[in-house]
C-alpha cells in the first residue's frame, strides 16, 4: 500500500498521531518530514525524510508515491516577533503541502489548524464550524492569524482544484508527552506559582490522545472541504484552575482584575521577581488570551468522525503527573 506521510511527526500532537497509527496497522508504511532528530529514526517501521515543511522542494521529494497527508508542522508561539517564522511555517508549508499533494496525486489531506480560528470572542459564546474566522479578535496574535490564512488556504484548494482537503480544528491539546512546554506550558505557570490573579475569561481542552484519534477519523470519514471542531468541555478559566489546584495541592489565586490590572502586576513581577532569584514567564499575550473565552462545539465531529472525551479530570492528572515526572528527571 502506498505510504501515509506526516508533517510534524515530532511535535505534541504529532507523536501521538505516530503512536496510534502504528498502532493502528492501517494504511501503508509511514514516512515523515522531520527537520532533525527522531524518535523513529531507528524504527523500521517508518520512513524519516529529512526536510523542512518551508522547502517546497523537501515537501515534494518527500510526499513522492504517498497516499494520504497529515499535515501537523507548525509552530507554538505567542510572541509578536515570531510573526515571520509563524507565517512561514503555517501558511507557506500549508501551500507547500496542498501543491506537492496535487502534483502525486495523494488521495486525501488532513490538515490540523486550530479551534482558535473560529472559536474565540471576548463573551462567553459557544462557536460551531458555521462561526466565522475572527480576525478581528486575534489580530494581535500572529498564532492565530498564520492559522486563519493556511486553513483558508487549504479549503480553498478544494474549492478551486478538488484536492480532497479536511481540517480539524483542536482546542488547547493538555496530556502527557508535551516535551516542549508547547501546549501544556499554561498548566506548569500555575504549577510554579506565575499565575498571579484568576483569568477572566474560560476555555475548551482536548486530551492530545484523543484529538489525535480525531485527526484519524477525519481521514477515515471527515468529508472534504469540511472542517471539525475537536474540543472538550467548555470551561471557565477559574474551574480549570481550581480543578488543577485540587490535583496538585497547588494554591490558586486568590485576586481576580481586569485585564489592565492584571498586565501591570505582571510587568511589576517581570522586575521585581528575578531580583529574589523567581523566574516569571507569564508575558502580556497569555493574560489577554486568558481574558478571552476560547469555547466550541464538537458535536460535529462527534456525529460524523465517532469523536469522543475521556474524563477532563483524567486528563488534567495525566497533565499534573507528566510535568512533574519530567522536571523530576
Amino acid at each position: 500500500m502506498k505510504p501515509i506521510f506526516v508533517t510534524g511527526a515530532t511535535g505534541f500532537l504529532g507523536k501521538h498521531l505516530v503512536e496510534q497509527l502504528k498502532l493502528a496497522g492501517e494504511g501503508g508504511r509511514l514516512r515523515l518530514l522531520c527537520r532533525g532528530a527522531s524518535a523513529w529514526d531507528s524504527d523500521p517501521a517508518v520512513d524519516v525524510a529529512r526536510g523542512d515543511v518551508t522547502s517546497a522542494r523537501d515537501v515534494d521529494r518527500a510526499m513522492e508515491g504517498a497516499g494520504w497527508v497529515y499535515h501537523l508542522a507548525g509552530i507554538v508561539s505567542r510572541n509578536p516577533a515570531a510573526r515571520d517564522l509563524l507565517f512561514a511555517t503555517h501558511v507557506e508549508g500549508t501551500r507547500n503541502v496542498c501543491e506537492a499533494a496535487l502534483k502525486h496525486g495523494i488521495e486525501k489531506v488532513v490538515v490540523v489548524s486550530s479551534s482558535g480560528t473560529i472559536a474565540v470572542s471576548r463573551e462567553a459564546v459557544v462557536h460551531d464550524e458555521n462561526s466565522g474566522y475572527k480576525h478581528e479578535v486575534v489580530g494581535g496574535w500572529p498564532y492565530y492569524q498564520s492559522k486563519i490564512f493556511a486553513e483558508k488556504l487549504a479549503l480553498s484548494v478544494y474549492e478551486r482544484k478538488g484536492l480532497p482537503v479536511v481540517a480539524v480544528n483542536p482546542g488547547l491539546l493538555l496530556g502527557p508527552g508535551d516535551d516542549r512546554n508547547s501546549s501544556t506550558g499554561d498548566v506548569a505557570l500555575f504549577l510554579d506559582g506565575q499565575i498571579l490573579s484568576m483569568p477572566l475569561g474560560g476555555v475548551s481542552f482536548v486530551d492530545v490522545r484523543d484529538a489525535a484519534g480525531g485527526v484519524i477519523a477525519a481521514m477515515r470519514a471527515g468529508q472534504p472541504g469540511e472542517r471539525y471542531l475537536l474540543g472538550g468541555p467548555n470551561w471557565t478559566f477559574r474551574r480549570l484552575i481550581e480543578e488543577l489546584s485540587r490535583i496538585s495541592g497547588v494554591r490558586p489565586p486568590i485576586l481576580e482584575l481586569s485585564l489592565g490590572l492584571s498586565r501591570a502586576g505582571a510587568s511589576v513581577a517581570r522586575g521585581l521577581l528575578p531580583l529574589i532569584g523567581r523566574r516569571f514567564d507569564l508575558d502580556d499575550a497569555t493574560i489577554e488570551m486568558s481574558a478571552h473565552f476560547w469555547y466550541c462545539n464538537s458535536d460535529k465531529a462527534a456525529a460524523t468522525l465517532g469523536f469522543r472525551n475521556r474524563d477532563p479530570v483524567v486528563t488534567l492528572r495525566d497533565t499534573v503527573e507528566d510535568i512533574r515526572r519530567r522536571r523530576a528527571r
